[in-house]
């Protein structure tokens, strides 16, 4: 199992990876600049070769993935907004490539009420886009399309949202998925029962391919089924539960995926405990898929105590 937590990044960078490890993570999540400021970090070249090696060579922390500013609207209709998000979005992508990372992460935004259909066309041409300048560095690094919880004008509020959006790029291969449990839920999506966890990644895998799917956000919810909002719980304590996500957590074909915690903590993120819990929860999820041992007969001459 990979659990991971997301952390602080820190100037230097390296410390996010030992932050992670003093949780008991083996993957972690960090902002490469203010979550709710426009200014970029610059971070020198030999910071993020720093990071990259230290990465490469860490012995626990398996993956690193960043999450881009909460201010991108990909699918705003104010000009100096739009092209702002857009190269706010590529200078994440260039640090997410020069610091080794497995896929920047990014809500695409909000039309704010004029309609999903119109900003199609313009949320993939962002997103094109953003790449298409990140390509000016060398390395891979794709971006991770999250599911919002429903709220406003959000995009990508469902599965059906997401996979228009990869559509209109032409399902380019840079683009890939995090999807979010809280987001999930809060957006009435179910999947507390072993069939209905299985129904949906089958979907994931028909719209996506699962080898689109990158990393989960991990989190309960405080806000109920439907509710579309986006509110984190710590594990067990909120409307999903521990019962109702093991049955996603335990699901043969992510289990292996990074489990990133978003949680709130006592306050400051993610706790050593929270990891814990998310293993726990993990541990239980398999067991839901481990079929019991049909009886057999002995065969003649066998002995049985």
């Amino acid at each position: 199992m990979n659990i991971g937590a997301h952390v602080r990044g820190g100037g230097s960078l390296i410390p996010s990876l030992e932050a992670g490890a003093a949780l008991g993570a083996t993957s972690i999540q960090v902002f490469v600049q203010s979550p709710r400021m426009w200014k970029p970090t610059q971070y020198a070249p030999e910071v993020l070769e720093a990071y990259r090696e230290a990465q490469r060579a860490h012995p626990t922390i398996t993956h690193t993935f960043c999450h881009a500013t909460y201010l991108i609207n990909l699918a705003s209709d104010d000009p100096a907004l739009l092209e702002r998000s857009r190269t706010a979005l590529a200078h994440n992508l260039r640090v997410g490539r020069l610091m080794g990372a497995a896929g920047v992460v990014v809500h695409l935004g909000s039309h704010k009420g004029a309609g999903f259909d119109p900003a199609v066309a313009q949320v993939a041409q962002a997103v094109q886009g953003a790449l298409d300048a990140a390509e000016s560095v060398p390395g891979a690094c794709p971006l991770l399309m999250e599911n919002a919880a429903g709220a406003g004008g959000t995009v990508g509020r469902s599965l059906d949202e997401l996979e228009a959006v990869l559509e209109a790029t032409g399902r380019d291969e840079r683009i890939g998925l995090c999807l979010d449990t809280q987001h999930l839920f809060a957006s009435g999506v179910d999947y507390a029962t072993v069939a209905r966890a299985r129904a949906l990644i089958r979907e994931v895998d028909r719209r996506f391919g699962l080898q689109r799917l990158a990393c989960w956000h991990l989190n309960d919810s405080k806000t109920p089924f439907g509710s579309n909002r986006d509110r984190h719980a710590n594990l067990g304590e909120g409307e999903i539960g521990a019962d109702g996500l093991a049955p996603l957590l335990g699901h043969p074909a992510v289990r292996n995926l990074p489990w990133l915690l978003e949680v709130p903590g006592d306050g400051d993120g993610p706790r050593a405990r929270d990891v814990e819990a998310a293993r726990a929860i993990h541990a239980a999820g398999q067991l839901l898929y481990q079929r019991p041992a049909r009886h057999r007969p002995p065969h003649q001459g066998e002995h049985h105590d």
